[in-house]
């Protein structure tokens, strides 16, 4: 009889990378962040645990949108009183927060659980090159995209 093997918590090794979104699709580059802040590119995964890595995404203000998304997309936040929808599009999003456009894009991958709203904190994005989680030593990684 197999045994499901879980991972203790001391096991758990959580390391930091650095992704440059630069020219990278939107899509693509927010299924693997979010496959690494779950954890899944490791042996050790399990659904029920934070398993993942910290991500560090720069140059965000240069991601990219296939096809004609670009003149097409809307955002759309509700305030929660009555006719407080509104709609952003994504020229406009990209001119006032280009980090919100990945954070949103990240956290619509993830479970919408307490361990989703974990996970989600171990995603830093900034619009620029610069960083300042340098003293955690991150790793560069590339992404395929």
């Amino acid at each position: 009889m197999y045994k499901t093997y879980y991972p203790k918590l001391d096991e758990i090794n959580q390391k930091w990378y650095v992704v440059d979104a630069e020219g990278m699709v939107l899509g693509r580059l927010a299924s693997q962040v979010a496959s690494i802040l779950r954890g899944k590119n490791k042996p050790y995964y399990s659904p029920h645990m934070d398993t993942g890595d910290f991500i560090v995404v720069i140059n965000a203000e240069k991601v990219r949108l296939s096809g004609r998304k670009a003149e097409t997309k809307n955002y759309f936040t509700h305030s929660g009183y009555i006719g407080g929808g509104r709609f952003e599009s994504y020229k406009e999003a990209m001119n006032n927060h280009p980090e919100e456009i990945i954070s949103r894009a990240v956290k619509g991958m993830l479970p919408r659980n307490t361990l989703g709203r974990k996970l989600f904190h171990k995603l830093k994005v900034y619009a620029g090159p610069e960083h300042p989680h340098l003293a955690q030593q991150p790793e560069k990684i590339e992404l395929e995209g």
